[in-house]
């Protein structure tokens, strides 16, 4: 009975306060008839339980929660723009015999800017400028790799974390879709000295920035009734590296709906960066929820 008292409030905690979260990057091109501010805030909670007992298909007792949350603000004041997307993640896990464990954590904040060259002669491009934060809320561990199967330290508040600059030419022929070229900035701050040298810093160093050549595409679609694609690619390269070495953000977002209120999101995420590792890092969440609007 316990067991399904928990699974039940889970169930509830899934259902009772969640939003998609679809608002993606093409939300902070604001459509050419807005005028003033366009105010949205949504939030997300998620959760999932699982129990067995003299199971023959065995498996692990386990519970996790997953809360997010997404404001995003618009701005248009005749040719200039301006879009804000504050953006919090975190999730934990409990697995039976590995304890509490992290399954998502991020904190992005985003500021783009856009100046319209075209006016009433409606050319498509634009000046841009993006400032960009990323981090995390708490600490990250790469579990049993420990020479003696102790979990490893890799990451916590401010460690690592990222901000960029950039400006330069973008192509928007609408809302839905955005080309971005320019000259960009980005500055690695690693708080815990202990970390430095796993994000490419020196030996105790907190700081290491960066100049360099920026390039994005920013893309949404409807595929189907009650499905839409969003995603974007941004690349940072820098001035004094080798192009093999281009840092390379892909981002893919699918959102169903199901009806008025139910939907599912898909998030599959892939990142490179080598001053992290030589290898492609992935991310993927499948989510379903009920949609609200805090305002």
């Amino acid at each position: 009975m316990k067991s399904i008292m928990t699974g039940m409030l889970v169930f509830l905690l899934a259902i009772g306060v969640v939003h998609n979260l679809q608002a993606q990057e093409s939300d902070l091109v604001p459509d050419d008839t807005l005028r003033g501010w366009d105010v949205n805030w949504v939030a997300n909670l998620n959760g999932s339980q699982a129990t067995y007992s003299n199971w023959s298909k065995g498996g692990v007792n386990s519970i996790s929660v997953v809360g997010s949350s997404q404001f995003t603000g618009v701005y248009r004041k005749r040719d200039f723009s301006y879009g804000l997307r504050v953006r919090t993640n975190y999730g934990q896990a409990r697995i039976q015999d590995e304890g509490v464990r992290k399954t998502d954590d991020r904190i992005s904040l985003r500021n783009r800017f856009l100046y319209d060259l075209g006016g009433e002669d409606h050319i498509d491009f634009s000046l841009f400028g993006n400032i960009n934060f990323e981090s995390q809320f708490a600490d990250g561990f790469d579990y049993g790799a420990g020479p003696e199967g102790e979990d490893v330290l890799i990451s916590s508040f401010m460690a690592p974390a990222y901000l960029t600059q950039n400006a330069g030419l973008a192509y928007v022929p609408d809302d839905r879709f955005a080309i971005e070229v320019g000259l960009g900035l980005k500055q690695t701050i690693v708080s815990d000295r202990e970390l430095s040298t796993r994000y490419g810093l020196d030996e105790g160093d907190r700081f290491f920035n960066e100049a360099g050549f920026t390039f994005g595409v920013r893309y949404e679609t409807s595929i189907m009734e009650n499905v839409t694609y969003s995603g974007y690619v941004e690349t940072f390269s820098n001035l004094n590296r080798s192009l093999k070495r281009t840092d390379v953000n892909f981002s893919n977002r699918l959102v169903g709906r199901i009806n008025d209120y139910l939907n599912m999101t898909l998030q599959f995420d892939l990142i490179y960066d080598d001053d992290f590792s030589d290898e492609i890092q992935l991310s993927q969440v499948l989510s379903a929820g009920l949609s609200i609007n805090l305002f």
